[in-house]
């Protein structure tokens, strides 16, 4: 007995020293960056109702706290100034050492595919192979988180980098390539450490990055928010309710797609007539060639020659990457079904479907927003059987099956969509809030676009709700919208341009700023490659207004018109950190459009007069209202003098 109770007491100081190993949430690990001249909430587990300290080497101070009863505990670390590296020490009895920490400036930096976008990896951006080779700032650290949703406020996130790390080629290639020029831009200037935590999610909207409590108070979303509340949360009732409304929403769907009749599908099969159909060459997204800004399905037709060797025997189908759903056919049958924008498609065709001679491969896609089609490379198209392949890229017969204009919307599962409302402010933002960051910098809108006016409501709500987590009236920098899609003169009701000045009325709220990137866009490319000069604005914006440096920020503001006779003045205030007023327009003035009080718009004449814009045309005898800029993909070249552009702005309200 006396041996049992020995081994008894053995085991259970075994099992206490196990648990008294303190554990931290993912984002406090070695190489870690603290903003300084703040204070740090450090918070765990460790053993339960011990004493906890945290030493800091940089000052030698210990700060001690007492764990809970279920090993909680937060104890509150103030910083210095810019510095490092240093080490932190918290011990529960047991220590566990961060080493290699640096105190300077963190940004948090968030947003879809755009802020997403790596160097490398599929985003390949300007000169990414030498962006990356010299990627070598041990003072920048990087942190990224991963990509995840809850329907309840998280106390951790994961990440991708194993913690933080020191900005090299070998941690660089897949962060924010924005988020990395950012930094790099204000390390050169500040020449103190710099972190930013790389916090994204393609195709995602405003609302999923936005607190519950906030976003119950912004019209449009009373759908969404009442499902949650009758649910209490629930995810087994939230996904039920979602599953039947998607059936619904999809058998709909079948019911007007022209290509469906009594719910076969007519487009499918070896006799269809497609002898009226267009061409399209695949690979490639539509919006890019033949429709563009188009949403809805498509019908794609390819007819081979199935070699006599091939006959009953399966067939590798490969349709390289579609954008964003496909149901795949072959002489009419249907061989499988597809989903994820970038995922490949690599289908087998049944044996027994397979016979000598003429056959249709017939691919029916859905895009729901955003870019739609049979995209990658040429070489990722073709079948192949017995070592031998038939090429599938070049022309493809195809055919409108639905356009989704008018259409109610896809549901949108809040259990597992990215962008339901509150999913990735849950997941992905609340656990940091206790995490101080100097300020926010965005990119994002393209998921809200066709919603401006809600937007306009939306997004200075999102600034401040995080303001409110964060407890602190932190700078937030976002970019307006790059040009894309098909170039037109004359675009009134550009659903692009009404986004963009949703996104500029959140410069009302105080402590923000709005890099332009209207004119560095790409019209056949939502992803423009240029994200140097995107990071370089944000960062001349933090320059200037966060860490006051006389540095220009801003190009030209629209301030006030008048009209004189058959033509109007524009007056611009003069750029906020510029060195004149002066305008310039490069080798010519465009992107103006002029509208009399029959609203229909013209091209416009403009000229610069001094520190003013003269516009005009022989199409409107009384004008009433101008307009720049104001297109999905307008040409703009007004700059300031410091070589920054002027926003899209219009005279009217109409």
């Amino acid at each position: 007995m006396k041996r049992l109770r020995i081994l008894t007491l053995l085991l259970v100081a075994v099992t206490t020293l196990a648990q008294a190993k303190v554990v931290l949430p993912s984002f406090f690990t070695d190489n870690m960056i603290l903003q300084q001249r703040s204070e740090v909430m450090f918070h765990g587990q460790a053993s339960a109702g011990k004493p906890l300290t945290i030493t800091t080497s940089w000052n030698g101070e210990t700060y001690r706290t007492q764990t809970g009863k279920d090993g909680s505990w937060k104890l509150a670390v103030p910083t210095p100034e810019a510095g490092g590296p240093y080490t932190i020490t918290i011990s529960d009895g047991k220590k566990l050492q961060l080493k290699n920490v640096l105190i300077g400036e963190v940004w948090f930096c968030s947003g879809q595919s755009n802020m997403e976008m790596p160097l490398a990896g599929w985003g390949k951006v300007m000169d990414y192979e030498k962006e990356v080779a010299e990627a070598a700032y041990p003072s920048i650290r990087l942190f990224q988180v991963k990509k995840n949703i809850s329907l309840v406020p998280l106390n951790d996130v994961e990440n991708n980098l194993g913690g933080w790390q020191e900005c090299s080629p070998g941690t660089v290639s897949e962060f924010s390539s924005v988020a990395y020029f950012f930094a790099r831009r204000l390390w050169k200037e500040l020449n103190i450490p710099v972190g930013v935590i790389d916090c994204t999610w393609g195709g995602t909207p405003a609302e999923a990055w936005t607190s519950l409590g906030t976003v119950k108070q912004i019209e449009g979303f009373e759908k969404e928010i009442a499902l949650l509340e009758q649910n209490n949360l629930d995810p087994n009732k939230l996904q039920q309710q979602y599953e039947q409304a998607r059936a619904d929403w999809q058998a709909r769907l079948y019911a007007e797609d022209k290509g469906f009749a009594n719910g076969t599908p007519a487009w499918a099969g070896q006799s269809t007539a497609d002898g009226g159909w267009a061409q399209m060459n695949l690979p490639g997204l539509w919006e890019r060639s033949a429709l563009p800004g188009f949403d809805g399905i498509v019908w794609f037709r390819k007819e081979v020659q199935i070699p006599a060797e091939w006959a009953g025997k399966p067939v590798t189908l490969r349709l390289g990457m579609i954008d964003d759903e496909d149901i795949t056919y072959f002489n009419g049958t249907e061989i499988a079904q597809g989903s994820g924008y970038n995922a490949p498609r690599t289908y087998t065709i049944p044996a027994n479907l397979v016979k000598t001679g003429k056959a249709v491969v017939t691919v029916r896609v859905s895009d729901f927003g955003g870019e739609g089609g049979i995209y990658g490379l040429p070489e990722e198209l073709y079948m192949e059987c017995a070592g031998k392949r038939i090429a599938l890229a070049g022309d493809w017969k195809y055919n409108v099956g639905l356009s989704l204009e008018g259409f109610p919307p896809a549901p949108v599962s809040p259990v597992g969509s990215a962008g339901f409302p509150t999913v990735l402010y849950n997941a992905m933002v609340h656990p940091l809030i206790q995490f101080p960051v100097q300020g926010v910098i965005w990119y994002q809108g393209e998921a809200n676009v066709g919603r401006h006016a809600q937007y306009t409501n939306l997004f200075p709500a999102m600034i401040a709700d995080w303001r409110k987590q964060w407890n602190r009236e932190m700078p937030f920098y976002f970019v307006q919208l790059a040009n894309f899609m098909e170039r037109k003169t004359v675009q009134p009701e550009s659903g692009w341009a009404a986004l963009r000045e949703a996104q500029a009325e959140a410069l009302h709220l105080s402590e923000t700023g709005m890099a332009v990137a209207i004119e560095i866009g790409v019209a056949d490319d939502i992803h423009p490659k240029n994200k140097q000069e995107v990071g370089r604005r944000l960062a001349q914006i933090a320059l200037a207004k966060t860490y006051q440096r006389k540095v220009a920020y801003s190009g030209p503001v629209y301030q006030s018109y008048a009209i004189e006779g058959k033509q109007i003045r524009i007056c611009f205030q003069k750029p906020e950190g510029a060195t004149s007023q002066k305008l310039t327009a490069g080798n010519s003035l465009e992107g103006f459009i002029i509208a009399g009080p029959d609203r229909v718009f013209h091209p416009a004449q403009a000229r610069i007069e001094g520190e003013t814009i003269v516009v005009s045309s022989p199409e409107v005898s009384m004008p009433q209202a101008v307009r720049y800029g104001w297109a999905d993909n307008p040409d703009c070249t007004l700059y300031g003098d410091d070589g920054l552009p002027a926003a899209p702005f219009r005279t009217d309200n109409w």
